[in-house]
């Protein structure tokens, strides 16, 4: 799962703005009702690996189940997550694309249908770090699959970064752009299959 950590991965950078502290933490109902209420994204991202390596891209989300990296180059890979299942398409490989299971990947806990991080033992650490609000959510019948840290500024509500630590305790964060919400994708982009087909696979 290697190629998986390193794409998909981060290590802790947090995000740094001018922007006065709040007061307290965003409550939790409002995270997730933000959160439920993407119903499709488009951002920019900056993705700090494990190794110190950084990429930049186009991230594309369609909740639920959805999601799609599209790195610039000269980084020719391609993350998508689809069909409950996540591929990582490497031009260097001589094979199809690396898959596994969606639901056995942090990334499920912001691609399931209905987020709700009130949920029993799902939230293991949540702060006010200067002007962000730290989650730390884990799936809570499945904690050896790893966890996510969600960082939030508010006023109003946005996602802007968040660390992903799999099973291995290798960490990947991915640090957004502006954050677009509410675009039209259509689902083909989010297809494994039509992807393998595209590329003669």
């Amino acid at each position: 799962m290697k190629l998986m950590t390193r794409l998909l991965a981060p290590a802790a950078a947090i995000l740094a703005t001018a922007l006065p502290a709040l007061a307290d933490p965003i409550p939790l109902p409002e995270l997730s009702a933000y959160m439920n209420g993407m119903k499709t994204a488009e951002a920019k991202f900056t993705q700090v690996n494990g190794d110190g390596s950084i990429s930049t891209g186009q991230l594309y989300i369609m909740r639920p189940g959805r999601m799609r990296f599209e790195y610039d180059p000269p980084n020719e890979a391609l993350v998508m997550a689809g069909g409950n299942a996540v591929a990582v398409f490497d031009p260097k490989s001589n094979g199809g694309p690396e898959t596994y299971s969606l639901g056995m990947t942090p990334l499920k806990l912001i691609l399931d249908d209905r987020i709700d991080l009130g949920r029993d033992n799902m939230v293991t650490d949540y702060r006010e770090e200067g002007p962000s609000t730290i989650v730390r959510a884990q799936d809570p019948e499945h904690p050896e699959y790893g966890h996510i840290e969600l960082i939030f500024t508010g006023d109003p509500v946005e996602l802007r970064q968040w660390v992903v630590t799999d099973e291995a305790g290798s960490q990947t964060t991915v640090i957004l752009g502006e954050l677009e919400t509410g675009v039209s994708l259509g689902t083909g982009m989010f297809s494994i299959r039509q992807e393998m087909a595209r590329r003669g696979g």
